[in-house]
């Protein structure tokens, strides 16, 4: 293997985690200690979206100590983007972005590209590392995952997802005592509403705020992987308020009916990808029980907080995404392109786990969602089951200890000094 030379570009993409900067940081450190091939180390602003703009910073102003605290950083701290590069749906403008994203490579001597995100940034992954083949431009291009629907395919977690479970989990078991706290003669409901699309791994994770005991919050969990009967789900809300004076539904956005419709989907307004915008199908449950029961229910939406609460990450997330930003430098180092960076979970002794990576195509990645196991699922759809906590319960395990100031977090802010653009603008 011949060593190859240039410089290093590392952007990230799609909706944040409280461990997507944990994963820059790997990278960015690990590209440190190869300065005899990597010359300049570059950070692209907004994702694909700022590279095609030339928007770039250059990584070696800033201070160590800000790469350090990257590693307990919410939000995406190079920015990030929803742009897609479509061949299939507009070939014409998918085929102009190309032909200046390349543009953009040479004019700055890119020929190690690392990219942060889920199913449609290793999509755009994927196609450029084909790209770059195709062109004859000798680069290297990993895909880093991330995301906190944990749906990308051949990893067994992806960075950002235990901590949403961890956070999530958390509010949940909170959230539940509260309600539980508020005695009333018809008992009362609260639905809290969490995100993951079509995949339910994000709800299932909720499931650790049992903590093993039946009687514990939550009561019903609705996946997205089910399709649920509404008078059956109505029955199972009242046997629960008669067992326990309370019942708390956790709902993945986009749960399905039993005819396989999305009921929070609005398909009237769709994001960036095509899919309708899922938020709303706590609400529409809310009418449901209020209607059939007359009980008294409210609803939790999480939001933004379930992706960016980096005040309760959990460290084995944190930990495992950074490992996977260095592996990812060390694969490229050593000669491979055209993959994404997986983790490969482990028995170790005394019932742990071990954490390591690999890497796997990128076209086994690009595109492909990852569903919670039915086999992973109670018999009848409204919990999920041992196996699924053994999975889930290693990936919440340990505490991230932010610096602190004046009595809050102080995360990472980065200079970003631009590198001088070289290409006329982009039209």
């Amino acid at each position: 293997m011949s060593q190859l030379v240039g410089n290093l570009l590392v952007a990230q993409s799609g909706g944040p985690t409280s461990a997507i900067n944990a994963s820059i940081a790997g990278v960015i450190t690990e590209a440190g200690r190869h300065p005899d091939c990597i010359e300049e180390i570059y950070g692209g602003l907004n994702g694909i979206y700022g590279i095609l703009n030339e928007e770039l910073i250059d990584i070696q102003e800033e201070q160590q100590a800000s790469i350090d605290a990257l590693r307990y950083t919410p939000a995406a701290a190079l920015g990030t983007c929803r742009y897609k590069i479509d061949f299939k749906r507009n070939p014409e403008k998918a085929s102009q972005d190309m032909d200046r994203l390349f543009q953009v490579f040479q004019a700055h001597n890119i020929r190690y590209f690392f990219y942060a995100g889920g199913n449609d940034s290793q999509d755009t992954s994927h196609k450029i590392h084909e790209e770059s083949v195709k062109r004859g431009w000798d680069m290297r291009v990993i895909g880093v995952p991330k995301t906190i629907d944990n749906d990308l395919p051949h990893t067994d977690s992806c960075p950002g997802y235990g901590s949403a479970i961890k956070y999530c989990a958390t509010t949940v078991r909170e959230v539940g005592m509260d309600v539980a706290s508020m005695a009333t003669d018809d008992g009362s409901c609260c639905i809290i509403e969490v995100m993951g699309r079509s995949a339910g791994w994000i709800a299932a994770g909720t499931v650790l705020a049992k903590g093993g005991l039946p009687e514990n919050p939550p009561h019903i969990i609705l996946l997205p992987e089910i399709q649920y009967n509404v008078d059956e789900f109505i029955a199972k809300v009242k046997s629960t308020i008669e067992a326990y004076g309370y019942c708390v539904v956790v709902v993945g956005e986009g749960i399905k009916n039993k005819e396989g419709e999305e009921i929070g989907a609005d398909k009237t307004r769709l994001d960036a990808f095509g899919h309708p915008v899922l938020a709303g199908a706590a609400e529409i449950l809310k009418e449901y029980i209020q209607e059939k029961l007359n009980t008294k229910t409210r609803t939790v939406m999480l939001g933004y907080a379930q992706r960016a609460a980096a005040h309760w990450a959990s460290l084995t997330d944190t930990n495992n995404g950074f490992a996977c930003g260095e592996s990812a430098v060390r694969a490229a180092i050593q000669g491979q392109s055209g993959y994404m960076v997986k983790i490969i979970r482990q028995a170790g002794s005394n019932g742990s786990v071990e954490w390591s990576t690999g890497l796997q195509p990128l076209s086994d990645i690009a595109n492909v969602e990852h569903f919670v196991p039915r086999e992973w699922i109670s018999e009848d759809g409204y919990l999920p089951n041992d196996q699924f906590v053994e999975y889930a319960r290693p990936l919440v395990e340990g505490e991230v200890r932010p610096r602190m100031v004046d009595g809050l977090p102080a995360y990472a802010q980065l200079s970003k000094v631009r590198i001088d653009k070289v290409l006329a603008p982009r039209g």
